[in-house]
């Protein structure tokens, strides 16, 4: 086999300036945007029609990114579903902060809530769930204690 990078995770969206402000607010950088469309992209995804509008963010030292999709054709016409944390397939998001209690009432402040606690883990990490636009759950983690030299 070859070399394996992790490249990015893509999120399907209905509002893509208002879920790209959401991750911009929390320190992710636009990396670019563009419209997908023609038969290469329908054979990919195994529709036809597809006319998609793609933004890309990632984290400030590029160790991941998030591809953000709103899919004008064909539409999802169910729109958004806020999943449990239990829901089978991917959950979540996770991305390291510092100040996660900060953020947290910047959010709050923002309208966005967390799905249950904020809690502290081994003395070592404080993280919560934020419940972000249209369900989308991200996991916030804050390492609270010293990392130990290797």
């Amino acid at each position: 086999m070859g070399t394996l990078r992790f490249d990015h995770v893509g999120v399907v969206v209905d509002d893509l300036d208002a879920v790209a402000a959401f991750f911009l607010d929390l320190g992710f950088e636009r990396e670019g945007g563009m419209v997908v469309e023609g038969e290469w992209v329908d054979k990919i995804n195994g529709l036809d029609g597809v006319r998609a509008e793609v933004v890309m963010v990632r984290v400030p030292d590029s160790s991941g990114k998030l591809e953000l999709v709103k899919y004008h054709t064909p539409a999802d016409s169910e729109g958004a579903h806020p999943l449990p944390a239990n829901q089978l397939g991917f959950r979540h998001i996770a991305i390291e902060i510092n100040d996660l209690n900060a953020i947290v009432d910047e959010l709050r402040d923002n309208g966005f809530d967390t799905v249950g606690e904020v809690r502290d883990f081994e003395d070592a990490y404080r993280l919560c769930y934020v419940r972000g636009p249209e369900g989308l759950i991200i996991e916030l983690t804050e390492q609270i204690a010293p990392r130990e030299a290797s």
